[in-house]
C-alpha cells in the first residue's frame, strides 16, 4: 500500500481537486511504466510467515537490503518500514508482505531488469538469514492469528474498521499479494478510453493471473480466492465503477465518487489521526470531527485517493490491479500485458472495440467467473479464454507497434514478455490450474510442497 503523500499545498477551491488528477496528464513521449509485485516471506525451517522483527524477519530483510544494496530507510515513529533507492520503493503489507513498487521506467525490458536484480537481491538476504519468498495470490496456510502486524499506524486504522464494512477485509489486508501495473495518460479523454478498457477488461487480467486456489490449508473452491475477497471487503471504495462507462465521465466525475469513499485517516506530524468512516466533503467545509476547524491540503487528498481500491483506479496515473501475485516468469507478463493494449493508439482502439458492447451485468459477472473458474469462466455467452485470446492478440500487436528494442537491438520488440501468457490461452490453463493439478497429483495433497516448488 501507498506511503504517506507530500508536498501539497491548502485547498481553497473545488477545482482543485479535478486539477490535481489532471495534472498526471503527460505528452506520449514522457509515458512511463511503474511496476509493483508482492511476495510472501516465510521461515525456510518452519513454512511459517516471518515476523516484523528478530534474527529471521521482515526487519532483517530490509536492514540486509539497505546495508548491502544501498537502499536509503524509511522509518515510521522509529521503526524502519521501507527502503527507497533511484526512483524505486520498497513498503510492507499489513502482514509483511513484501512490496516493490518499481521506478517509472520506459519499456518492459527495464522493468524486467529491476524485477530480476529487486529478486536477486532479495534471495541473497533471504539465503543468509533463512528465509525464503514466494509469490502466490494468497496466503496458502496460514490463518489470520498466524499472520505478523507491522508497525504502520495506518494498518492499525484499517484493520479496526474492515469488520464494520464487510467479510473479508482482514484477510485481503494480511493473506494476499498482486503484482499491477501503473500507466500514464496523455489527457482526460485518453484517460476515460484507459480506464474503460482496464476496467472491462481486468477480469481477462484476474483470469490468467489466477493463483490461489488454495487458503487456511485446503482447495477453496476459486481459481483466485484473492479476487473472492476483494468481492466482500468494502463496497463503498471497491469494484468495477459502472459510471467510469456512462456519458459525462470525466477527472471530475471521478472527483465526486472518491468524495462519497468514507475516509480512514489524517496524516499529521509523523502520525495517522482516525478518520474512520467519516467524509471529506465535511473536511473541505472544515467541519470533519477527527480535525475540527481544519481543512485539508492537497497531500490529504492524494492520501485519501490512495485508500480508493476498485480494480483500476486513478490518481495521477492509472493503476491495473485485478491480478495475483505469481511466480517469477509471469512479473513481466502483467506489465507487457497492459503496456500493449495501452501506449499503442490502434490497440487502445481495437481494445475499446473489443468490449464497448459488454454492459455493466456481464461485466460483473466475467469479474466473478474469472475468480472462480479462470480461463474456463463466462457470463452471458462471453467466454474468458476467448476473450483473453482476442486482447492478448491485441496486446502483442500494441508491442509490435511501440517497437522497443532490447539487449542492445537484437529483440525488436516486448512482445516475448507475453510467452507465458500465449501458453496459458492456448491450453486454457493458468498458474491456479498447474497448483491444483500437483495437490491432486504428486503433492498428494500435502500443500508443503507448495514451498519447495514454487517459491523464488
Amino acid at each position: 500500500m501507498s506511503i504517506p503523500q507530500s508536498g501539497g499545498g491548502p485547498i481553497t477551491h473545488h477545482d482543485q481537486l479535478a486539477q490535481y488528477l489532471a495534472d498526471g496528464c503527460k505528452p506520449r513521449e514522457a509515458w512511463k511504466i511503474g511496476t509493483e509485485h508482492e511476495k510472501f516471506g516465510y521461515c525456510k525451517d518452519t513454512l511459517k510467515p516471518l515476523p516484523y522483527d528478530g534474527p529471521r524477519s521482515i526487519l532483517k530483510m530490509l536492514e540486509g537490503l539497505r546495508d548491502r544494496y544501498n537502499w536509503e530507510p524509511i522509518e515510521e515513529t522509529g521503526k524502519l518500514i521501507g527502503l527507497q533507492r533511484d526512483g524505486a520503493n520498497i513498503s510492507l503489507e499489513p502482514g509483511g508482505q513484501f512490496e516493490l513498487s518499481g521506478a517509472p521506467l520506459d519499456n518492459i525490458h527495464q522493468t524486467c531488469d529491476e524485477v530480476n536484480e529487486h529478486l536477486r537481491e532479495v534471495q541473497e538476504v533471504a539465503d543468509q538469514i533463512g528465509a525464503r519468498f514466494i509469490g502466490l495470490g494468497a496466503a496458502p496456510e496460514w490463518t489470520h492469528d498466524q499472520m505478523p502486524v507491522m508497525p504502520k499506524g495506518r494498518y492499525a486504522l484499517m484493520t479496526d474498521y474492515m469488520d464494520r464494512v464487510g467479510t473479508h477485509g482482514k484477510q485481503m489486508m494480511y493473506r494476499t499479494c498482486t503484482v499491477q501495473v501503473n500507466l500514464d495518460f496523455a489527457s482526460e479523454a485518453d484517460m476515460v478510453q484507459k480506464f474503460r478498457v482496464g476496467l472491462a477488461l481486468q477480469p481477462v487480467a484476474t483470469a490468467l493471473f489466477a493463483n490461489s486456489p488454495f487458503f487456511e490449508g485446503k482447495p477453496n473452491g476459486h481459481k483466485s480466492w484473492r479476487s473472492r475477497i476483494w468481492r466482500d471487503l468494502d463496497g463503498a471504495r471497491t469494484g468495477m465503477l459502472p459510471f467510469v462507462f456512462e456519458d459525462g465521465m470525466g477527472f471530475e466525475r471521478y472527483v465526486q465518487y472518491a468524495l462519497d469513499v468514507p475516509m480512514y485517516f489524517v496524516y499529521r506530524d509523523g502520525k495517522y489521526i482516525n478518520a474512520l468512516g467519516m467524509s471529506f466533503r465535511d473536511f473541505l467545509k472544515g467541519v470533519l470531527p477527527a480535525l475540527p476547524g481544519e481543512t485539508p491540503t492537497l497531500s490529504d487528498w492524494a492520501d485519501h485517493l490512495t485508500t480508493i481500491f476498485p480494480e483500476a483506479r486513478i490518481k495521477q496515473y492509472m493503476e491495473m490491479r485485478g491480478a495475483d501475485g505469481g511466480p517469477w516468469r509471469r512479473l513481466c507478463a502483467l506489465p507487457a500485458f497492459w503496456v500493449g493494449l495501452m501506449y499503442d493508439q490502434g490497440a487502445l482502439d481495437a481494445a475499446w472495440d473489443l468490449v464497448k458492447g459488454l454492459d455493466a451485468e456481464t461485466r460483473e459477472e466475467l469479474r466473478v467467473a474469472a475468480s472462480v473458474d479462470g480461463l474456463q469462466g463466462e457470463a452471458n455467452g462471453v467466454k474468458l479464454q476467448k476473450l483473453a485470446q482476442a486482447a492478448l492478440e491485441i496486446s502483442k500487436a500494441g508491442l509490435k507497434g511501440r517497437a522497443r528494442p532490447g539487449i542492445g537491438g537484437m529483440v525488436p520488440d516486448e512482445r516475448h514478455f507475453l510467452n507465458a501468457l500465449e501458453d496459458s490461452v492456448e491450453l486454457g490453463k493458468v498458474p491456479a490450474d498447474e497448483l491444483l493439478e500437483h495437490y491432486n497429483g504428486d503433492w498428494g495433497g500435502d500443500l508443503s510442497r507448495l514451498y519447495a516448488d514454487f517459491s523464488y
